[in-house]
């Protein structure tokens, strides 16, 4: 595959990744604005915790648009490894304001199981809102997670893994608003705080994952990338392997000892049969060889 052939994969890829995440963006919104509605006329702490995991599902979808645009330009005079480490900046973006909606959700928690919370009234039509919400979260996640497979999108199935987490939450929220309804006020704000619980352990995973991106961490195994290019006809060994950026995006830099005795365009062909096959069998994007004899 040449270089643009690549690129034109890439973009081809990210058009296709930007559709997805358009329409569930629409939904997001849909979910975001009658949770909120709710939110407001009940006062309960667990539906508005629901309702600022639900916006960052909206707001993950923006950036995960903005990124896919820019991704889609390929390498640059100024940017020769691409555009990708602005998603994970994004990312990190999204924990610092997950960190605050955390917090402000827990001292509100904490100050109503103080002082006491006051009653909830739900009514059966909210009630079937918050379903119909939960519903709408359930397809969301299942075709996101599917797409993401399809197309081998990190960023699908990330934000497709955070829907995941919204439905469970809503599924507790659910549980929190109708035990409160009954009179069990300690309810709510009890549900509030395994609502910020989540929303610290998605923030977790999201530096989990941004961390060695940013630092150029190895994406895959040293020993995979030499045992696929020492399968290769002509390599005699493969040696100095590096690679960088992320699973769906990835970089790997190796150097090969072929027989010295070998012609530059002889050498040269065992390079582009290993470039070949490390596309092909480890996905990875853009591969660097360089050619030894031995």
């Amino acid at each position: 595959m040449c270089m643009s052939d690549a690129r034109s994969t890439t973009a081809q890829r990210a058009a296709r990744v930007r559709r997805v995440l358009v329409g569930i963006l629409v939904a997001n919104l849909v979910v975001v604005g009658a949770k909120f509605m709710i939110g407001l006329r009940t006062g309960s702490l667990a539906v508005m915790g629901d309702v600022v995991h639900s916006s960052v599902d909206a707001l993950n979808n923006v950036l995960a648009l903005g990124v896919m645009a820019i991704a889609a330009r390929g390498p640059d005079e100024d940017h020769p490894y691409g555009h990708q480490k602005f998603e994970t900046l994004g990312a990190l973006a999204i924990v610092g304001f997950l960190s605050i909606s955390g917090f402000e959700l827990v001292r509100g928690a904490i100050h109503r199981l103080v002082v006491g919370a006051p009653p909830l009234s739900v009514s059966g039509i909210q009630i079937l809102v918050l379903i119909g919400t939960l519903i709408v979260n359930t397809i969301v996640a299942v075709y996101e997670s599917r797409r993401g497979n399809q197309l081998n999108s990190e960023i699908l199935l990330a934000d497709a893994a955070h829907t995941k987490a919204d439905v469970l939450i809503t599924i507790g929220v659910l549980a929190g608003v109708l035990l409160a309804g009954r009179g069990i006020s300690w309810a709510d704000p009890i549900v509030a705080l395994v609502v910020a619980c989540v929303i610290v352990v998605l923030a977790y995973g999201i530096v989990a994952r941004s961390i060695p991106v940013l630092v150029d961490q190895h994406v895959m195994p040293s020993n995979r990338i030499r045992s696929s290019a020492e399968s290769v006809d002509g390599v005699i060994r493969a040696y100095g392997i590096r690679s960088r950026g992320s699973r769906d995006l990835a970089f790997a830099e190796l150097t090969i000892a072929v027989d010295r005795g070998a012609s530059v365009e002889a050498a040269h062909h065992v390079a582009d049969k290993v470039e070949q096959r490390l596309r092909e069998h480890l996905s990875l994007h853009e591969i660097i060889v360089h050619i030894e004899p031995c």
